[in-house]
């Protein structure tokens, strides 16, 4: 089997790749945990002053969570799932120290969404796509998305795209801020580079201090703790089982309000 993360090292610049092309980069709980091993190594890297995360293949950034691997969970498998692999995750990603790329080309759903979200910077290609669709299979997205999207898009946004699960283009998302730019597909991997390269030629104390600044001006924690709790709830949910079952049946789910 291959490797799930792979970890590409240019200078003074890291590529972690999400490594399941054959998955459109969904991730399952090892995917997740390569991910957590993946960010801890090139973050105590003296010689790493910028992070790009990437998935690997066409088509795809990170296709959200690999549903197969939470479809039977019941609400203290989601309490675990949550600290540990889902929003535990996505905080560590943006408590990291040094800056972080998303580099999205293709499709960012649920926890792709969120995990990008969760990096300082979110550069896509002209055909990529972002949504939270978790509704339409019974639980919300709990990976810090009901509180990273507010922050980026506003209440108003968030609140239309989390709701509905509506799916959008990589131009809307620049209108809307949740991508800073926007590239055509044959540009994308030099423009990636160079804010990468721009930001590693910056002073890495200063952008600590910066970010934990951001970080701070921003005073999510009462949020994320509702959030987790909540998402760990839905999935004792039978609206969550008919949800996650359906999508896996490729049929319209039958929601009971139960």
């Amino acid at each position: 089997m291959a490797d799930r993360v792979l970890i590409e090292r240019e200078n003074d610049i890291a590529t972690i790749i999400v490594n399941r092309p054959e998955k459109r980069n969904a991730m399952d709980i090892p995917t997740r945990k390569a991910l957590y091993a993946a960010f801890e190594e090139v973050s105590e890297d003296d010689d790493v002053r910028a992070i790009v995360l990437r998935g690997a293949g066409d088509g795809s950034f990170i296709a959200g969570g690999d549903i197969d691997s939470f479809a039977d969970f019941d609400h203290m498998d989601g309490m675990e799932y949550s600290e540990k692999y889902a929003q535990g995750l996505y905080n560590y990603v943006a408590d990291r120290h040094k800056p972080t790329i998303a580099a999205v080309d293709g499709y960012a759903l649920g926890g792709g969404t969120e995990i990008a979200l969760a990096c300082d910077i979110r550069l896509a290609t002209d055909d990529a796509k972002f949504g939270l669709p978790e509704v339409g299979i019974g639980v919300i997205p709990a990976g810090g998305g009901t509180q990273r999207l507010v922050q980026v898009v506003g209440a108003g946004l968030a609140s239309e795209l989390i709701l509905t699960g509506r799916i959008i283009s990589a131009d809307e998302a620049k209108r809307i801020g949740l991508a800073n730019h926007v590239y055509a597909a044959e540009e994308f991997d030099n423009e990636v580079r160079a804010m990468a390269e721009d930001l590693a030629s910056k002073a890495p104390v200063a952008q600590r201090l910066a970010k934990e600044s951001i970080r701070r001006s921003l005073d999510i924690d009462a949020g994320l703790e509702y959030e987790r709790l909540a998402g760990a709830f839905l999935f004792g949910t039978d609206d969550q089982k008919e949800g996650a079952n359906a999508f896996l049946e490729d049929r319209e789910p039958k929601y009971r309000n139960r």
